[in-house]
């Protein structure tokens, strides 16, 4: 049976709402423990998805200010930390062997800003302290390999690609392997096998350790390539980019509703170019029309994962490989692409989690 202390913990626990599940600390699963220690308690928090340093601490001021208030224990202590499982894919797939989360980004229509949302999301996340990985499944116009300053041929080594390496991120696209000029003239199935190839034959822990995300940047459309993913990899969830424009959500819709056809979990919508922002007098303006991706996310009840602006640094810093939450991580900009990052995972870590490796070690203490 439960202490009165710890049933006053539960009680004021529930009223801490994580901001990037949308459900309190008890309902999202992150309490861990809570023992009695003298004349307080002691209590763990694990989240299931990362965070800086800077964000457990403003976790654990968070709540210990409610438990001081809420209680009066003189004694509290808390310890937090995060780990990042692996979460269930299609039925009839598992996960892949060093990397415990696919994430797909996804757009209906092309220049609505998945590429570059897809490489500032994974920026943010490796910022968080996650081991991340890029694959740029956008076989016909892969853009990766500018977006993040890469270049040349990748090496191979125990017949596996090398992929490049950006500030500590694998990356591997098919730029690498064709000069920029070079059109990809192919069919469906050579485009897909293409793609299992980069998968499947790229060596994404060098150093032993598994990814906790591997971010696929998927070209639009719902085609080849996003058929053969529903078929072929192990998807653990899917976030799906529009701009507020009516044309551009009408696009987004089918892909929800293909991701939707082949089992794929959708964690949420990302509004781009919401707002624009006028560097000389500072207006603001919704050039793309508003509203539309708040909308789209009521229709579908699915999460606004996040609404990021239409800002010329985006661009000017992407043309130079140097992703705004990289090169500028405190500006407005990079904290709405952070904000929209953890909230897509905290979405992610209350999905089901994969069982295929057997059940977690339980440990009770007295």
């Amino acid at each position: 049976m439960a202490s009165e202390f710890q049933q006053q913990i539960e009680t004021s626990l529930s009223g801490v709402i994580d901001p990037n599940t949308g459900k309190n600390l008890l309902e999202s699963g992150f309490i861990h423990s809570i023992t009695d220690v003298g004349d307080g308690v002691e209590l763990r928090v694990r989240f299931a998805y990362p965070l800086s340093q800077d964000g457990l601490e403003q976790w654990q001021q968070n709540i210990k200010t409610v438990l001081q208030e809420s209680t009066g224990l003189p004694q509290i202590e808390i310890k937090l930390d995060w780990k990042v499982v692996s979460h269930r894919v299609q039925a009839e797939l598992k996960p892949l062997a060093g990397i415990k989360n696919i994430l797909v980004v996804a757009s209906g229509k092309g220049g609505v800003g998945k590429s570059t949302t897809a490489v500032n999301l994974a920026a943010a996340l490796q910022l968080q302290g996650a081991r991340v990985g890029m694959l740029d499944a956008d076989i016909y116009g892969p853009s990766l390999p500018r977006m993040l300053g890469l270049s040349g041929k990748p090496q191979v080594s125990n017949e596996k690609f090398t992929p490049k390496n950006a500030a500590g991120m694998p990356v591997m696209s098919m730029g690498f392997l064709v000069d920029d000029d070079t059109p990809m003239v192919w069919r469906g199935p050579m485009v897909t096998s293409a793609l299992q190839q980069l998968l499947n034959e790229t060596n994404w822990q060098e150093d032993g350790q598994p990814l906790d995300y591997l971010i696929l940047d998927l070209p639009p459309g719902t085609g080849d390539i996003q058929l053969t993913l529903a078929q072929k990899v192990p998807v653990a969830g899917a976030i799906i980019v529009t701009t507020p424009q009516d044309i551009a959500l009408q696009d987004a819709r089918k892909g929800l509703e293909m991701f939707k056809q082949v089992k794929v979990p959708v964690l949420g919508i990302v509004e781009n170019m919401s707002l624009h922002t006028c560097s000389n007098c500072g207006h603001e303006e919704a050039l793309f029309g508003a509203g539309g991706g708040a909308g789209m996310a009521v229709t579908t009840e699915l999460p606004l994962l996040g609404q990021l602006p239409l800002d010329i640094r985006i661009r000017e810093l992407s043309d130079v490989g140097q992703p705004i939450v990289r090169a500028d991580p405190q500006s407005p900009a990079a904290q709405a692409y952070i904000a929209a990052a953890l909230r897509a995972v905290g979405e992610l870590s209350q999905q089901a989690r994969d069982r295929s490796l057997g059940m977690p070690e339980f440990i009770v203490q007295n």
